[in-house]
């Protein structure tokens, strides 16, 4: 049976995205209002309410008023904001994070999406801090690039413009709207030291956190962490995690195609005393649009990865 979908934002990159996603599946139907009805309160509040699904791709301010339009029970939301990642009442769509997550996602009305940070950093820290491989309680950092399609129109306008800027490094207050997210999930007892930096690249994500493991109680070694994450993600079809032969480089590549996989690497120092912990995305796909799929694909019974771009 065909579900209907009403993107609420869909006229923005993140929404537009989900709609590559879903052109020609006959598994569902999109609902679009024309350009003056799309922002009309009562044709956004019929939309919602007669879709089988709302994705919201709107800014943060506005999603919960327009959460708050959806009253029919028949008709499950997934958010693609930052506003109700920690939230009760909202289940975390992150199928990969730990046992359960996918039944529950599955079983959810309102599923929150994961941040594009977020996502790098759990997908490393989070199974190998439930498995007791690496402290809760230690001062983690995490540094990050990302391509500058995820700060929205404003910024794809700045780095747009020639010649303007080579890189944005941001988050100097040491409050980021991603920290509560990152520290709930990973299960840790104090939020990390998160340094990102936007660079002139339209997609793509490289997200790092060094590991001094000689200094860490109870840390397992390298290997050990590697062949976690490895079972860890042994049955996923989205997350691959590399071998013991890691490249000499990685690279983020201005004007590469998009792309919903999740590829994670251990690096280890030569003397096993340290390690970096890296995860490579798409910050617009399973950063954003490809996870939104994904989870739509879960809530109606389907193959999760139908429709992503994998290679």
């Amino acid at each position: 049976m065909t579900k209907s979908i009403f993107i609420d934002g869909a006229a923005g990159t993140t929404g537009l995205e989900i709609a590559q996603r879903l052109s020609g599946r006959s598994e569902f139907a999109l609902i679009c209002l024309d350009e003056r009805r799309r922002k009309d309160i009562s044709a956004r509040r019929e939309a919602m309410n007669d879709a089988d699904f709302v994705i919201l791709c709107l800014p943060d301010e506005a999603v919960n008023d327009a959460a708050a339009m959806v009253t029919s029970g028949d008709t499950a939301i997934i958010d693609a904001s930052s506003v109700n990642r920690v939230a009760d009442g909202w289940t975390y769509g992150f199928p990969e994070l730990k046992p359960g997550q996918r039944e529950a996602i599955a079983k959810a009305k309102r599923v929150s999406n994961p941040g594009c940070y977020p996502t790098g950093f759990l997908a490393l820290l989070a199974p190998l801090v439930s498995a007791g491989l690496l402290p809760a309680d230690w001062p983690y950092t995490v540094n990050a690039l990302s391509g500058y399609s995820g700060g929205g129109k404003a910024m794809i306008a700045r780095f747009e413009e020639a010649g303007t800027i080579a890189a944005r490094g941001y988050g100097y207050d040491l409050a980021h709207k991603h920290l509560p997210e990152m520290q709930k999930y990973a299960g840790l007892s104090h939020p990390p030291i998160f340094a990102p930096t936007v660079v002139n690249a339209f997609r793509g994500m490289i997200v790092e956190i060094p590991l001094p493991l000689f200094a860490m109680p109870s840390a397992a070694a390298a290997g050990t962490l590697r062949d976690a994450l490895a079972s860890h993600y042994a049955s996923s079809p989205l997350v691959t995690v590399a071998g013991a032969a890691i490249p000499s480089e990685l690279l983020m590549l201005d004007g590469a195609d998009g792309r919903d996989d999740l590829q994670l690497f251990v690096a280890p120092a030569a003397d096993g005393k340290s390690a970096r912990l890296i995860a490579m995305l798409d910050n617009l796909g399973k950063g954003a649009s490809g996870a939104a799929v994904q989870n739509l694909n879960i809530m109606a019974g389907l193959d999760e990865a139908a429709g992503l771009r994998i290679t």
